[in-house]
């Protein structure tokens, strides 16, 4: 009898009184779900704080809200440095009004030096890659990633012959394309190049200076409007993304992978002091479950669990904030020079 009460225990603590967040977080048992969907229900709503375009947190927020009614999602969505500065501001303040976060890694390792993540588990991780997920102490983690955005060569159709498109960064330098791209100021730009000096060195971009690339100050999402149009023939710092969704919409345009593809990633995380903690791991389930990963490959994101049949590459992993801002000014330095005449 008293073998099966101690056995018992941990689990009827679950319905007897709520656990905190650090422990509900890591907690492995089989009643799990049943409590996280019975929690969140009671907590009514979550708050979370997204980098996604508007439409696109929209039709996640209604799918959520459709799986689990009476759980509302409260969405402010913003820029990756705005979201920053505000989670940081609202943590000085004692102001604790997120639950759960995505936004791109910059963001979540701010988070996490600033010890403003709680690391969680899920029956869900193990169906994602160890280069997806930053571990945690005692088998956790403090994010995972759940969409990619993948940048590679976009040019239109009706200006690039199927002769003069690359497959490598070796064939960026045809003659057939000399005098016919352009890259973003930005920071896609930048972590083109970076890709560029990783997989092909220093040596390599002066030979790209010579195909007179022209550089637009502009995002990356920007100037496949201009490829789009014929204003710039091509680009090997397009979204594979933003080249689908103008696709879709009748442009002449078509994106094929380099033999280093940049992967802007956006992951998933539960904020240290979340007042809705059940709801904020039901929410982070479900962006990492089937259902929430097909959501995103819907609005023509990739997804880590999936071989694309590329190489990814995640600029900052491994790095610190400062590191990768140090390396990121290489970058753009080098990005200066190849476009200078």
């Amino acid at each position: 009898m008293i073998v099966v009460l101690l056995v018992a225990a941990p689990a009827l603590s679950q319905t007897s009184q709520p656990l905190p967040l650090d422990q509900l977080a890591s907690y492995r048992g089989a009643d799990r779900e049943r409590i996280l969907v019975e929690g969140a229900k009671r907590e009514g709503k979550v708050s979370w704080y997204t980098t996604l375009a508007a439409n696109q947190n929209k039709q996640i927020a209604n799918a959520f809200q459709a799986k689990y009614p009476g759980v509302r999602v409260e969405t402010f969505r913003t820029g990756s440095g705005a979201l920053i500065e505000r989670v940081l501001t609202e943590a000085g303040a004692r102001r604790h009004l997120v639950d759960a976060i995505e936004t791109t890694l910059p963001g979540l390792t701010t988070f996490r030096d600033n010890k403003l993540l709680t690391p969680y588990t899920s029956p869900l991780l193990g169906g994602f890659p160890d280069d997806s997920k930053e571990k945690a102490p005692n088998n956790l983690a403090y994010w995972t990633i759940v969409r990619e955005s993948f940048v590679g060569f976009g040019y239109n159709t009706t200006i690039i012959g199927a002769a003069d498109v690359p497959k490598t960064f070796d064939g960026l330098l045809k003659p057939g394309l000399r005098d016919k791209m352009a890259m973003p100021g930005d920071e896609t730009g930048a972590r083109t190049i970076g890709a560029m000096l990783k997989s092909k060195g220093e040596a390599f971009i002066k030979k790209l200076k010579e195909q007179n690339i022209k550089l637009h100050m502009m995002a990356g999402s920007a100037l496949t409007q201009l490829v789009a149009t014929g204003e710039v023939p091509a680009s090997p710092s397009q979204f594979y993304s933003a080249t689908h969704v103008a696709i879709k919409a009748g442009a002449p345009l078509a994106w094929v992978p380099m033999d280093l593809v940049v992967c802007s990633a956006g992951g998933a995380a539960v904020y240290a002091y979340a007042q809705r903690p059940h709801a904020a791991l039901l929410f982070v389930d479900f962006l990492l479950s089937p259902e929430g990963q097909k959501l995103y490959e819907d609005l023509y994101f990739g997804s880590p669990q999936k071989d694309y049949g590329f190489k990814r590459w995640y600029p900052e992993k491994g790095l610190t904030v400062a590191q990768y801002e140090q390396t990121s000014e290489q970058w753009h330095k080098l990005l200066l020079e190849v476009a200078r005449k």
